[in-house]
């Protein structure tokens, strides 16, 4: 997570259909997510709770992080997750039923999933809405996209996100929630594996984002476990071909050991797509070291009781993890440490 959102590797043809219209929507909200959570974070720096006026530790500048970053940033990530995929599917006209739906789910509780839902169902609604009012007379043209759309597409989304949505979608998330605070230590190992491993598999395409957004909506449930293992899974990639490149010099060339300079950074800052350039040069050697790697890191976070409450931010976060910040750190290096050796003793030497 955490740079633009980018195909799967060596993509190089334009995606269409479902995954342009989610990665429209996902690369629109998170400069949101982005903002609003490193705002999150500093706020937490003041103390956990620093924010609530009741409490013993507030500070008011803590309050107004919080106020700005989760109240209104964070807020606003599902009603734009939403309504930029509407647009995607039906242009201009789709946006606002989109807004709307995805409002709808924020505040109905129906959350990430709730706001996919919204986006999809506005942005088709108004295409069929489009055809529709084709038939109208050429004199009504001007007034479609400034009353009919918005009038018609708010009110037939509204009505299904409340009526057939919303409910059913909410108490899947509830049921989800339960079931990750039931989950024994094995099966939340197992969890954070798969959780890290997705991260590393297309760094920034649709299955990184996927595992992502669960993170976010778990973090939204109050269950900080599952980003925790998600935000390792994502730093490892850029940080494990940072250490093979300063440890393995003769497996890359000079461009690639510059590259790993900057992965250092990338990967602190918890931006994945640090990791492509190495993977489209050599995907079947880097990407299962990678996935490795960031499973071992997802896991190991699971193993040692880490939870995340922070949605974004790298290292900057670090500190105000739930449980040790030296064991997230230690089970961020093992996991980095795991894809150096595996890139590094399966890459064959280059020579320039």
């Amino acid at each position: 997570a955490g740079g633009a959102a980018r195909g799967s590797v060596g993509a190089a043809k334009p995606r269409t259909g479902f995954y342009k219209h989610l990665m429209n929507g996902v690369s629109n909200m998170l400069p949101f997510v982005v903002g609003g959570g490193i705002l999150i974070a500093l706020s937490f720096t003041f103390g956990i709770k620093a924010f609530d006026p009741n409490d013993p530790s507030y500070h008011p500048f803590a309050k107004l992080l919080m106020d700005i970053g989760g109240g209104n940033a964070f807020a606003l990530m599902v009603p734009v997750l939403a309504a930029f995929i509407a647009m995607s599917i039906a242009d201009r006209p789709g946006f606002a039923p989109g807004m709307v739906g995805g409002f709808l789910a924020a505040n109905g509780g129906a959350g990430f999933l709730g706001g996919l839902i919204a986006g999809f169902l506005a942005g088709y609604l108004v295409v069929g809405l489009r055809k529709l009012f084709s038939r109208l007379p050429q004199s009504l043209e001007g007034i479609k996209p400034v009353l009919l759309y918005p009038v018609f597409g708010i009110f037939l989304t509204g009505v299904i996100m409340m009526y057939v949505v919303i409910d059913p979608v909410k108490a899947l998330n509830e049921g989800l929630k339960h079931w990750l605070s039931g989950m024994g230590t094995a099966n939340l190992v197992l969890l954070g594996a798969v959780l890290g491993g997705m991260m590393a598999v297309d760094m920034g395409g649709p299955i990184n984002k996927a595992a992502y957004t669960f993170g976010l909506a778990m973090i939204e449930a109050g269950n900080y476990a599952p980003h925790a293992a998600i935000m390792a899974g994502g730093m490892v990639p850029p940080l494990g071909l940072a250490l093979a490149t300063t440890f393995f010099k003769k497996k890359f060339t000079k461009a690639e050991r510059e590259a790993g300079k900057t992965c250092y950074i990338m990967g602190a800052s918890f931006i994945t797509e640090g990791a492509i350039p190495f993977a489209a040069a050599d995907p079947v050697r880097v990407i299962p070291s990678i996935i490795v790697g960031s499973a071992v890191a997802g896991a190991l976070t699971m193993l040692f009781g880490i939870g995340l409450p922070a949605p974004h931010g790298g290292i900057f976060v670090i500190p105000i993890v739930k449980g040790s910040a030296w064991l997230y750190i230690l089970a961020i290096l093992i996991g980095s440490i795991v894809t150096a050796l595996m890139v590094g003793l399966w890459k064959k030497e280059v020579e320039e």
